[in-house]
């Protein structure tokens, strides 16, 4: 089947970054490819502006159109601004995109942590008031890790991804062009609100880099989905997911919820990266590898930023989390700091002076 060429810019230079750029290359569209670290750029534009991907197919080349550290030459005319990188990352890169977007543009964010409110935002405050659409969904798109400079390995490439888009009035615009870069793969879930709320990493992780803070102290390589992935924190991580979907309902988003305990089943409904997605992922060893507690994006993404917005959202639905503020708290010492203050709150990003009906109308409706 012959696709539509699209032109695509990847922000970002980690691994999914690169699984992105390389995979929107290989299908044949027209990627661009920007990351922050000049020396990296001018690096790869000597090595041939290509990336290696190996796949369960083999090894495959991928030639990006262009890689620079200038931002806005990668977004112009981009029909879709895909932002792989960290939550950690996202304040600053969207500071630096907002004066570039331009009307009818896509930006996705797989996945957000709310970030697409973070990138909205940023282009309104610096009075950009072009029409574009800000997306978001619950995973990363591939289970990837980089194998070198220029060579990335895909384990898995997920086969739904619920999408939520910011303003709700753009939604058939954004999920339009954010199918056609990934066919067969998007499903619409609403609002920007549900999209974030659908962040698989904040029920995930912190229950494995936390339960595991021993071993993972004691031993120089762990992998922490396969040994650190036992009977007892499987049932924890359920008890945690359980306060997501009681969030999700509380604000009146419906199924599917996409419950993480779908990711490890072998019946039943497929979950984002679908059937036997997890014992891929331990079998290809990637995820073996030394994990400091204080540093990893388990810890500083995933419990810091992730579960302290999953709090601040519980809080203004009204639906009590106890396991949530166990982690943040538990993480927090671990950190020697206090996540509700250092991570993202509805209030530490700028929505703290709307009730919940009052986010609801910008959610649909945009900034006025």
């Amino acid at each position: 089947m012959k696709i539509a060429v699209m032109k695509i810019a990847v922000l970002g230079g980690g691994n999914g970054s690169f699984a992105a750029a390389g995979d929107f290359a290989l299908a044949g569209h027209d990627v661009r490819l920007w990351r922050r670290d000049g020396e990296a750029v001018k690096a790869h534009n000597a090595a041939g502006r290509t990336i290696a991907i190996k796949d369960f197919a083999g090894r495959h080349e991928a030639t990006v159109g262009l890689i620079t550290d200038d931002i806005a030459a990668a977004v112009r005319d981009a029909e879709l601004i895909v932002c792989p990188a960290p939550a950690t990352a996202q304040p600053d890169i969207a500071r630096w995109l907002a004066p570039h977007l331009t009307d009818g543009q896509v930006v996705y964010l797989p996945p957000g942590t709310f970030g697409s409110m973070i990138f909205a935002k940023a282009a309104h405050d610096a009075g950009n008031r072009a029409a574009v659409a800000f997306a978001e969904t619950g995973t990363l798109p591939w289970l990837t890790r980089k194998h070198g400079p220029f060579e990335v390995a895909i384990t898995v490439r997920a086969k739904r991804l619920p999408t939520g888009v910011f303003p709700l009035t753009r939604k058939a615009h954004a999920l339009d062009v954010i199918g056609r870069a990934f066919p067969g793969v998007i499903e619409d879930c609403g609002d920007a609100l549900s999209g974030a709320l659908m962040n698989a990493g904040p029920i995930i992780h912190p229950p494995l880099i936390t339960m595991n803070a021993g071993p993972l102290e004691h031993f120089p390589r762990w992998d922490i989905h396969k040994e650190g992935t036992q009977p007892a924190i499987r049932r924890v991580t359920d008890a945690l997911d359980a306060e997501r979907i009681a969030i999700r309902e509380a604000l009146g988003y419906g199924g599917p919820h996409f419950p993480l305990a779908h990711h490890y089943a072998r019946e039943g409904e497929e979950w984002m990266y679908g059937r036997g997605s997890h014992d891929r992922l331990t079998d290809s060893g990637d995820w073996r590898e030394n994990i400091v507690l204080t540093e990893h994006r388990y810890m500083m993404e995933d419990t810091r930023i992730g579960l302290s917005f999953f709090r601040s959202v519980g809080e203004l639905a009204g639906v009590e989390t106890p396991l949530m503020r166990a982690f943040t708290a538990i993480g927090g010492a671990v950190c020697g700091q206090d996540f509700m203050q250092t991570g993202r709150t509805l209030s530490g990003i700028g929505f703290g002076n709307y009730d919940r009906a009052a986010l609801q109308t910008l959610l649909r409706n945009g900034f006025q």
